[in-house]
C-alpha cells in the first residue's frame, strides 16, 4: 500500500483539459471500433482520472464528489464515450471501497485498475460452500472490454426461499463477452453484454447490496473516507450527469469553431453570425448549458456536504438529487439539439464532430437513471406524500 499527494481540484481539471485533444483525435476510431482507443485510456490514466475514487491507502486521491464531477465533465468536452466510461469506472472504484479489505487488496493491487459494473441484478446466485455460483447476464456493461474487474449485481436465492440482492466482484476474464454493442450513440463506450455461466464467486467477493442502497452499510459508520458515508444513488446522481455538461460545452465550442464564414443558405445572409436568429440560439444554448451545470453541480455539492457532516438522508432529499439529475440531463440535451439544428445540413456529415456529440447526448439521456421523465415523476410522488416506487433512491 502507498499514498500519493492529492492534487488540487483545479490541478486535476487542468490535467484533464490537456488531454482533450487526444480524446478528440481518437473519437472517430473509437466509434468505428466500438471501444476506446488505447491512447485515450493511457491519457486518462496519466492525467490521474483513474485514481479519482481510489482509496488513498492504495495510492489514490479519494476525491470528493465535486472534484470527480468536475473532471468527468471536462472529459465530456473531448469525447462523450470516454467521459461515460471514465464515469462508470469511477463508480465501480467507489463501489469496490465497500468490499472487505481482502477483496480491496486483491483488486487495487493492479496499477490504475479499471472497474466497471452493473447495478441491475440480472443474474442469479446460488450459495455453495465458500461462496456462490452465478448464472445470468448484464447488458449495457460500459467499458467492459477494457476493464480489469466488474462489480455486478445479482440476486442470491437463500435456502429459506428468500432472495437478497448482492454485488459481486468479478475479474473480467471470468465472464463471457457478447459483442452486441451496435448503437447510434456512445458507440466507443463498448457497453457490451457480459455473461456468467456457472461462475464461482468466493464469499469475500460477495457484498450485500441492500445496505449500500439504503445508506446503512457498516463501512459507512465511522468510515475513514466521507465518500463512503453516502447511499449509492445520491453518489450516482452526483456522478453520471457530469459527461452531459461536457457534451453541452463541446457543442458550443464546435458550433463557434464552424461559425466564421458560414452562410445561411437561401437567404441574403453572407455570414450566419450576423443573423439575429444565431444570436438568439447562442444565448439560449448558453443559458441551457449553464442551467444543466447548475443542477448537476448542486447534486455534487449536496453529496459532499452531507457526507462530510455524516448526515442522514431523507426520502425527499434522495428524490431531489434524482430530480436534479433529470433536470440537468434534459437541459444539456436541449442545448446540444439547439446547436445541432443551428449547424445546418453540412453538420450531418461524419466528419462534423457535432453530430457525434448529439448522438452521444441522446444515448446518454435515455439511460434509466438520467431520463428526466422517470426522475420528475419520482420526485412528484414523494412531494405528493406518496412512497417512492423504487428502491433506487
Amino acid at each position: 500500500m502507498s499514498t500519493v499527494e492529492m492534487p488540487t481540484p483545479s490541478a486535476l481539471a487542468e490535467r484533464t483539459a490537456h488531454i482533450i485533444p487526444v480524446l478528440r483525435e481518437h473519437a472517430v476510431w473509437g466509434e468505428e471500433h466500438r471501444r476506446l482507443h488505447d491512447e485515450v485510456v493511457d491519457a486518462m490514466a496519466d492525467a490521474g482520472v483513474l485514481k479519482l475514487r481510489l482509496p488513498e491507502r492504495f495510492g489514490g486521491y479519494a476525491a470528493d464528489a465535486r472534484t470527480t464531477h468536475s473532471v468527468l465533465a471536462e472529459l465530456g468536452k473531448g469525447d462523450g464515450s470516454a467521459a461515460w466510461v471514465a464515469t462508470v469506472w469511477a463508480m465501480g472504484t467507489w463501489m469496490m471501497g465497500f468490499f472487505p479489505d481482502e477483496t480491496q487488496e486483491e483488486v487495487f493491487s493492479t496499477p490504475d485498475v479499471r472497474i466497471g459494473g452493473i447495478i441491475s441484478p440480472t443474474a442469479m446466485a446460488v450459495p455453495v460452500d465458500g461462496g456462490v455460483v452465478v448464472n445470468g447476464q448484464w447488458r449495457f456493461n460500459s467499458g467492459a472490454l477494457q476493464s480489469h474487474w466488474n462489480t455486478n449485481a445479482a440476486v442470491v436465492a437463500r435456502p429459506d426461499g428468500t432472495h437478497e440482492p448482492v454485488m459481486l466482484a468479478v475479474p473480467m476474464p471470468d465472464v463471457e463477452v457478447i459483442d452486441d454493442w451496435h448503437t447510434t450513440g456512445l458507440r466507443a463506450s463498448g457497453s457490451v453484454t457480459t455473461v456468467a455461466r456457472d461462475l464461482f464467486v468466493p464469499d469475500h467477493r460477495v457484498l450485500p447490496l441492500g445496505p449500500v442502497l439504503a445508506g446503512v452499510h457498516p463501512k459507512q459508520v465511522g468510515a475513514a473516507s466521507p465518500a463512503h458515508r453516502v447511499p449509492f444513488m445520491p453518489v450516482a446522481c452526483a456522478t453520471v450527469g457530469a459527461p452531459a455538461i461536457g457534451l453541452a460545452e463541446a457543442a458550443l465550442s464546435l458550433f463557434l469553431e464552424r461559425l466564421p464564414g458560414r452562410k445561411i443558405t437561401y437567404t441574403d445572409y453572407e455570414e450566419q453570425r450576423e443573423a439575429p436568429i444565431t444570436h438568439l440560439q447562442l444565448g439560449e444554448a448558453r443559458t441551457l448549458a449553464d442551467e444543466a451545470a447548475f443542477h448537476l453541480d448542486r447534486n455534487a455539492e449536496i453529496v459532499d456536504r452531507k457526507s462530510v457532516a455524516g448526515e442522514q438522508w431523507t426520502v425527499e432529499e434522495r428524490a431531489r438529487v434524482r430530480l436534479g439529475l433529470g433536470a440537468g440531463a434534459l437541459r444539456a440535451k436541449q442545448a446540444v439539439e439547439l446547436l445541432k439544428t443551428a449547424s445546418g445540413g453540412s453538420s450531418i456529415y461524419h466528419d462534423a464532430p457535432i453530430q457525434r456529440v448529439e448522438r452521444d447526448m441522446h444515448a446518454m439521456h435515455l439511460h434509466a437513471i438520467l431520463h428526466p421523465n422517470t426522475n420528475f415523476e419520482l420526485y412528484g410522488r414523494v412531494l405528493s406524500g406518496l412512497g417512492p416506487n423504487t428502491v433506487y433512491l
